[in-house]
């Protein structure tokens, strides 16, 4: 039988012995002490370059910086600060009446301290209002009231402003005893961003230990689980650093902390453990440790810059969207996954080369076994599960795809909203102020509708556009205008929640509204609405993005037009069962007792978005680490079936294990107490597992097999193609289809 290929590669040795190192291979691993030593320093550099990166990073981002209810909402800002308040003290006068004498005075002194504070504006209470705008700061009971006002600066302004203020007026005040607590949009942003950064900690002291056990599981050797394990960590440094740059040309959402630590630990892990692999696989059949690296980064190290590839392609198509919420994931996770490749790829090299065959060293399973057991005997199982699914390939194809259609069928009913209190804890301050207004106030601040006029404008005018308003089905209250020069606004209260359907509705009728004068609405709902249309606009885009250069990439992998195909929609459907959790825990409330979490009945638009594109390229990852074995084996020896049962058999345990170290990582991060942070964690963790597990164990060998041969096929031009540009794991590009066969006859 003729060999498919045996050119050499550039760099290696004469045919009849070992290829020795050269190109790459001979960069990273010349110096192996000296490349370390500097992987220290600037290891070293990073962890003084991100320190204190939580303090930089906003906490909002959800709005599309060019809707119509950003600009409203701006010039509102500028125009009418005490239209736009972000700070409420909830004044409880205890079993007194908010209108008792004492309880007034009271309120009215704590009014008067805030409006002289330093960063605060357009400070108004319920004591101080007009008749017509007081009712909506009295609780219904009689007993709370609001002061409202507010803080002005960039969000780490006000921040620090906040924490100034702060404990000056929580607690209690007055002759007669007056109790305050201090709520609004800056405060729940700042105690989001407080505890993040303290779940954050947490997670990474939760992860670490637990991440490390498993790693020797997976390995025995101590060494060798070292060494992922170190490779995570010089990952979650450097993505601190590079967070911290970030924020100095752009926003970056605190939410990104904790996502891009998960993706640097995950990744770098998934990387090093396939790295780790091979190289021992490759000492096992006798080669010397340099020969060992050589071969290693010829092949899983074309994969693992491959994968990264993808997982970078999938965060790249969140830059499309205008919410800095998603563009900060993207810049962010792009730059994490690179230095997750990075650190694999130069730093894993050299400390390979240094430990040698000591890489085996302290194998730590003896302690619970009396062998480590027959590695080839663990392959064999995977090996007999592609068997038996390639056997009944019909029966486990329709089987697992209509498990996961219907695990997702509860996303079907989505409802989508914007974040507010309710992702904080139960006890937190910020949301019981907030709770306490939801529950016993007849209206909200902040939470009713506002229209900005511009424009010259009579009284007559803005009277007869204030009627047209208050006409519409879904008010109750009109009030204002306020006028200032040529600007003025009116406050809109509709029906119901200030964000449910007829809110939402109610934006566009406001918008479609005639008058004499230029009209902008903004407000909760507003914002809400222009989110969703900016990101229906855009999604496709997105969508075609990914699609397109996953194509490409996978096309470049294995030279076939029928696996890019397979893998694109494999892997969306792979995502389904998150997407179906997502909804019927976070949403609907099951399982919120639990998980602790305060179920508010809809889901943060953009963060759906974010999900499917992390999820995707982490399916995309464990994609390429199968397809790549299989396309090795099979451009080998030509059987299709044969290199399926071997890609499963050499990365099914691999796979796996990598799986349940990344859904370790982002369980840690899932107990975070924030809610949008727990339904990151909590459903990307679900994804992967679903995807090793479910999708690449038994949905992937099935379609492989019912495809057949005819997976492998490209028209002659793409052959040719793929032979000059493409990228394979094994060591020489695969030959055509046609020449293979000649040479095996």
């Amino acid at each position: 039988m003729t060999e498919v290929n045996t050119a050499p590669h550039p760099g290696d040795g004469p045919p009849d012995g070992p290829p020795r190192p050269g190109g790459w291979t001979r960069f990273v691993t010349a110096r192996p002490r000296l490349s370390l030593l500097v992987a220290l320093v600037l290891t070293a550099l990073a962890v003084l370059a991100g320190s204190g990166v939580a303090d930089h990073l906003g906490s909002g981002g959800w709005e599309d910086p060019a809707a119509e209810s950003t600009h409203a909402t701006k010039a509102l800002e500028r125009e009418f600060p005490g239209s736009q308040p972000n700070l409420l003290l909830l004044v409880d006068s205890g079993r007194a009446s908010v209108d008792d004498p004492a309880v007034a005075a009271a309120a009215r002194g704590l009014t008067a301290r805030l409006a002289g504070e330093k960063g605060v504006t357009g400070v108004g209470s319920y004591w101080q209002a007009a008749p017509s705008a007081a009712g909506a700061l009295r609780a219904k009971d009689g007993h709370e009231a609001l002061i409202a006002a507010r803080i002005t600066g960039d969000e780490n302004a006000m921040g620090r402003t906040l924490d100034r203020l702060a404990p000056r007026y929580r607690g209690t005040h007055g002759p007669v005893t007056v109790t305050v607590k201090v709520g609004g949009a800056v405060a729940v942003r700042h105690e989001m961003q407080t505890i993040i950064k303290e779940d954050l900690t947490r997670a990474e002291m939760i992860a670490l230990p637990i991440t490390l056990v498993l790693l020797v599981m997976v390995f025995g050797s101590a060494i060798a689980a070292l060494l992922p394990l170190g490779i995570g960590i010089v990952a979650i440094l450097g993505t601190n650093a590079a967070l911290r740059g970030l924020t100095t040309f752009t926003d970056v959402s605190v939410f990104a902390l904790n996502l891009t630590t998960a993706l640097g630990l995950g990744l770098a892990i998934d990387y090093a453990l396939f790295i780790v692999r091979r190289y021992r696989e490759e000492l096992s059949t006798g080669a010397d440790p340099l020969t060992a690296v050589g071969t290693t980064l010829r092949t899983a190290g074309r994969t693992v810059l491959f994968s990264a590839l993808t997982v970078a392609v999938s965060l790249a198509a969140m830059m499309v969207f205008p919410q800095y919420f998603l563009r900060s994931f993207a810049y962010a996770g792009i730059a994490v996954v690179l230095l997750a490749a990075a650190a694999a790829l130069i730093l894993l090299p050299a400390a390979l080369v240094l430990l040698g065959h000591r890489v085996n060293s302290l194998d730590l399973r003896r302690l619970f076994r009396r062998d480590s057991g027959d590695a080839r005997e663990q392959g064999a199982a995977w090996s007999r599960t592609a068997g038996l699914v390639m056997r009944r390939a019909p029966l486990f194809a329709l089987g697992t795809t209509a498990l996961l259609v219907i695990l997702g069928l509860p996303f079907l009913g989505v409802k989508f909203g914007t974040a507010d209190d309710r992702q904080l804890p139960s006890g937190a301050e910020s949301h019981v102020v907030q709770q306490h207004i939801r529950d016993g106030f007849p209206g909200s601040p902040g939470g009713g509708l506002e229209v900005l006029a511009e424009g010259r404008a009579t009284e007559a005018q803005y009277t007869a556009y204030k009627q047209r308003v208050a006409a519409l089905p879904e008010v109750v209250r009109v009030d204002g205008p306020l006028v200032e020069g040529d600007t003025a606004y009116f406050t809109v209260q509709p029906r119901g929640e200030a964000v449910d359907d007829a809110a939402q509705r109610l934006v566009g009728d406001l918008r479609s509204v005639k008058a004499p004068f230029a009209t902008e609405v903004t407000g909760t709902a507003a914002v809400l609405v222009d989110s969703k249309h900016a990101i229906a606009e855009r999604l496709p885009w997105a969508g075609a993005f990914i699609a397109v250069v996953t194509l490409l990439l996978v096309f470049l992998l294995t030279g076939s037009v029928l696996i890019p195909l397979q893998a694109v929609v494999l892997n969306a459907l792979s995502l389904t069962a998150m997407f179906g959790a997502v909804v019927w825990v976070f949403q609907d409330g099951h399982l919120s007792g639990a998980l602790g979490f305060t179920g508010s009945g809809s889901i943060e638009t953009t963060l759906p978005v974010l999900m499917f594109c992390v999820a995707f390229g982490l399916s995309m990852d464990y994609g390429v680490f199968l397809l790549s074995r299989v396309k090795e084996e099979y451009d080998r020896t030509g059987d299709h079936d044969a290199a399926v049962r071997h890609g499963l058999r050499r990365t099914g345990g691999l796979i796996t294990a990598a799986a349940v170290i990344l859904a370790v990582v982002m369980v840690a991060i899932g107990t975070s107490r924030v809610t949008n942070t727990k339904m990151l964690g909590l459903g990307i963790a679900l994804a992967v597992l679903m995807d090793a597990m479910v999708v690449r164990s038994l949905l992937v060998p099935a379609i492989m097999r019912l495809t057949g041969r005819a997976t492998w096929w490209a028209p002659a031009p793409l052959r040719r193609f793929h032979r000059r540009f493409g990228l394979s794991e094994g060591e020489a590009p695969a030959a055509p289809a046609e020449e293979r066969e000649t040479a095996r006859v």
